[in-house]
């Protein structure tokens, strides 16, 4: 299977996704009525997607779609082995403070875990990354499902200098628009 390298936060890559097929299982695909965590109908077990090179059969989120791994980050190993995907699309979580009612959104590196592994992201290199991107501003979404998910606060965002993570729970949004999702990166 070949995918294309992007460019996500500077980085270009010459990685290539090998015999690796994880995001065909743990992203949702839209177009296709796929939920996170389903294998993908067009998936051919060792060989990738049936129909990436077939045009008018690929899903258009799936051929503008890359991991940051795929991208060149330093996120640990190759997704298939480290039991996680680290998605190049940001999304945002909003919290909200339980004694002034204020509401603020907050950009998140969302990583899909493969439920079979659900602590994948403690590899330290994962947490290395998702450090770095909280110097930045980003919190990360751990996503077990399009339902489950927890949020984790890196040191890099705690006054504390420790990691806060949320207690994994259903949650009722699913992921953002584009349009919603590009309004909170331009508010920061």
């Amino acid at each position: 299977m070949i995918c294309a390298g992007r460019v996500w936060w500077g980085k270009r890559s010459n990685r290539a996704c090998g015999e690796c097929q994880l995001c065909c299982k743990l992203l949702p695909v839209q177009e296709l009525d796929k939920l996170a965590g389903q294998r993908c109908k067009h998936q051919a077990h060792g060989k990738g997607c049936r129909v990436y090179h077939v045009r008018g059969l690929m899903p258009t989120s799936c051929a503008l779609w890359n991991c940051a791994w795929l991208a060149g980050h330093d996120t640990g190993l190759r997704p298939d082995r480290a039991h996680y995907v680290v998605d190049i699309v940001p999304d945002f979580v909003t919290t909200v403070d339980t004694d002034t009612g204020e509401r603020q959104n907050i950009p998140v590196v969302q990583v899909w875990i493969d439920p079979s592994y659900p602590d994948a992201h403690h590899h330290p290199a994962l947490r290395a990354f998702l450090n770095e991107r909280g110097k930045e501003g980003y919190a990360a979404l751990i996503r077990y499902s399009n339902r489950e998910a927890m949020t984790i606060f890196p040191p890099a965002m705690a006054a504390d200098g420790e990691w806060h993570e949320t207690e994994r729970r259903i949650v009722t949004e699913q992921q953002h628009r584009f349009l919603d999702v590009a309004t909170v990166l331009a508010e920061r």
